[in-house]
């Protein structure tokens, strides 16, 4: 998946008079659904939770692809199929993964969120800076920056990808965060806020804050699985794999 690029944050609400249907019917739309989320090999996907989160929104679908085109199809096959059919799309974010202008030698905490394990939690959301950042001159924006990452290398156990929009969505950047700490995090956002950075944010909402769990688990959660884990019981950081 070297030449992947495009990235795709997919969160999905679920009509809830889907719950109403029988046990067997549950479990067949679920069952579709989890195979049509395979259904191309060049799309990495992962899954997760977000059932009673964030108002309307039940799933975050997070996907790497070689292109455009890609990502259409295989959100188009997982919509028309089983449990999709009962999905609405809430919020839909893409982006294009560039190397960073104000980064020369990314570290480890700054690569793709693809790679690697998942964490236990995501955190995405679309960022905007301000007209007068973009007109600012080259230096006070890499000074700016600098700042900005040497807050963010205080906190490694927060991961961090930045996908760029510009032209293809209406934010000019997805801005996500993987972590096994959400407290470190809050702490990690915190003292950004008190950053110079901050002054040249336009927005930085809605924020997506999901729970990494494999597909089949998710499904169970819903209701469209047997209880292969006890309901409560939560999967170990890092013991997740593969959500395909």
């Amino acid at each position: 998946m070297t030449d992947a690029r495009y990235v795709h944050a997919l969160a999905l609400g679920l009509d809830p008079s889907w719950r109403r249907l029988s046990s067997a019917e549950r479990e067949e739309s679920g069952a579709a659904f989890a195979a049509a989320l395979e259904s191309d090999s060049s799309v990495v996907t992962h899954t997760y939770s977000m059932i009673g989160l964030q108002a309307g929104t039940d799933l975050l679908i997070w996907r790497l692809a070689p292109s455009l085109d890609a990502l259409e199809t295989a959100a188009a096959a997982a919509l028309r199929t089983g449990l999709g059919r009962w999905l609405t799309v809430r919020e839909s974010l893409i982006g294009l993964i560039q190397p960073s202008q104000y980064v020369r030698n990314p570290t480890s905490q700054e690569q793709s969120l693809f790679e690697g394990e998942r964490s236990t939690y995501l955190v995405v959301y679309p960022f905007t800076k301000s007209t007068d950042w973009y007109l600012m001159g080259r230096d006070a924006r890499q000074g700016i920056m600098n700042e900005h990452m040497r807050i963010g290398h205080g906190y490694p156990q927060v991961r961090q990808l930045l996908a760029y929009s510009f032209g293809l969505d209406d934010q000019d950047f997805i801005v996500a965060y993987e972590t096994d700490d959400l407290p470190g995090f809050v702490d990690l956002v915190r003292e950004l806020r008190g950053s110079d950075s901050r002054r040249s944010t336009v927005r930085d909402t809605p924020i997506l804050t999901a729970v990494h769990r494999p597909i089949a688990e998710i499904l169970r959660l819903l209701g469209a699985a047997d209880e292969a884990v006890p309901a409560g019981e939560a999967v170990p950081a890092g013991a997740h794999g593969a959500s395909r």
